[in-house]
């Protein structure tokens, strides 16, 4: 586990360093960025097989933001839109990317609770970005530090290839610090 934190921190740090916006007008940054993309995306590929299987790929991530897709490619439903898990895969791991390069490995995110309401049918990929803000990211936290867990809401705007708004994820987490021990009373 500590090989996989040093990981998470050390590519956390190469992404928050990165410029998302480069392209390949500058190729060393537009390695940089790619490169930091491809290996978060290789980190949650290990950590949860699952969400590579179904196309889901962190697209952009830095300090409190992240930007995530799911494909409709292989993840269509009975009637030919996106299937109503791959929503839910979509929604749910970028929380936890968040959490883990924003707060480090030290902190472990658990999804307690999310709701999904669906309000049309996507028939492309779907997006959904999710941000926290300094303030935020310090009460987590400072939360965790103290009392060794935090909770925190997320909510999600999912849209489809044309911009339409497909659905709205709400999910509650918790985070954890690793090793925490509450302080005995004197």
């Amino acid at each position: 586990m500590a090989l996989i934190d040093n990981i998470i921190g050390a590519t956390g740090q190469w992404v928050a360093s990165t410029d998302p916006k480069a392209t390949l007008a500058h190729p060393l940054e537009w390695l940089k960025k790619t490169g930091g993309y491809a290996a978060v995306n290789r980190i949650i590929g290990l950590s949860i097989p699952f969400a590579p299987r179904n196309g889901f790929r962190v697209e952009e991530v830095r300090p409190g933001y992240v930007r995530a897709r799911i494909r409709l490619k292989g993840n269509k439903n009975h009637f030919g839109s996106l299937y109503a898990g791959a929503y839910f895969l979509v929604a749910e791991i970028p929380g936890g990317v968040l959490t883990l390069f924003d707060l480090g490995p030290s902190y472990t995110p658990i999804l307690k609770e999310m709701t999904l309401q669906f309000l049309q049918p996507a028939n492309s990929d779907v997006t959904v970005e999710f941000s926290l803000g300094p303030e935020q990211v310090a009460a987590i936290r400072a939360d965790a530090d103290a009392t060794g867990r935090a909770k925190f809401m997320l909510e999600g705007i999912l849209t489809d290839q044309e911009g339409n708004h497909v659905a709205t994820s709400i999910a509650h987490y918790r985070v954890r610090k690793k090793g925490f021990q509450a302080e005995e009373p004197a």
